[in-house]
């Protein structure tokens, strides 16, 4: 009896052991720059200088660990309460030393990488661009954070996919006949086929006037808009301004017609971030087309 209790002692210390060891086990991601990245725990403290990645952290349950986020990182509302710090073009530098963090999540083309690493801060470097990124960093940030992937990246990719084919299911016939003109900012840019916005429309059959060809977000040359005729025009409350003054703009079908769906700020920032809410996205696409398609 004595030698069996020994033993079974024996075996609770070897478990606690092994639980110890796994809880204090090395995290290591790579970010876009290549770059590996260990870290002797999970970052508890973060840094995150694009929405998309503060949203991603929230997304995966983690909003706690965010200590500050850059300046146009509003989703969850609760963010707005963390440091304000800056852009990813002009970063904070002091401030974000001064929050201590153990990791900052940018953009790889964010200034001062460089700098904050040189500072002892580490960054890992996450740009979103397409929907393959979007699971990509997804699951990178989820390796960051430790989390469960049952309760973090492998349910919210699932619930995205399967929140697009909902959408895509419920789009009417009719959009499949619809030429789309997307116009991200008043340059004028637009939204190509191979930007996430472009994927998001082809996922829910809709046709973009934007070929492959032009690349992702385009400038685009006024005229070429005229000539594609769009039937639907989606555009932000805040680039609707002078449109229809533009030279042979109120021939165009979409604008003759007043088949245009302008959205709202908070509309629009869920349109244009590469980010988990990828399927409100495409919610409010199928809204418009409901709407304003012929």
């Amino acid at each position: 009896m004595t030698k069996l209790i020994f033993q079974l002692m024996w075996m609770a210390v070897g478990l606690l052991g092994f639980a110890l060891t796994e809880a204090q086990a090395d995290v290591r991601v790579t970010d876009d720059r290549g770059l590996a990245r260990t870290f002797v725990q999970t970052p508890k403290r973060i840094v995150s200088l694009l929405p998309s990645l503060s949203e991603t952290v929230c997304a995966l349950g983690e909003c706690a660990r965010l200590v500050g986020v850059d300046r146009y990182s509003n989703w969850p509302t609760s963010l707005a309460k963390l440091p304000q710090l800056g852009g990813g073009l002009d970063p904070n530098i002091e401030a974000i030393v001064a929050l201590k963090p153990d990791v900052v999540l940018a953009a790889g083309s964010t200034k001062a990488i460089a700098q904050l690493e040189s500072l002892g801060i580490p960054v890992v470097a996450l740009e979103p661009k397409r929907h393959s990124d979007m699971k990509r960093v997804l699951y990178v940030v989820n390796e960051l954070l430790a989390v469960p992937l049952e309760k973090g990246a492998d349910k919210v990719w699932k619930d995205i996919d399967q929140a697009l084919s909902d959408a895509a299911r419920a789009m009417p016939v009719k959009a499949k006949e619809v030429k789309v003109y997307f116009e991200v900012n008043d340059a004028p840019y637009a939204a190509g086929q191979t930007s996430f916005i472009g994927e998001t429309m082809t996922r829910l059959g809709i046709n973009s006037i934007i070929p492959t060809s032009l690349g992702a977000f385009p400038k685009i040359n006024p005229e070429f808009v005229v000539q594609a005729n769009p039937s639907l025009i989606m555009i932000s409350r805040q680039e609707i301004k002078g449109m229809r003054e533009r030279p042979g703009w109120t021939a165009i079908r979409a604008v003759r017609e007043n088949r245009i769906c302008i959205f709202t700020p908070e509309e629009n920032d869920v349109l244009v971030r590469a980010g988990p809410r990828m399927a409100q996205a495409a919610v409010i696409m199928l809204k418009c087309i409901k709407d304003k398609a012929p």
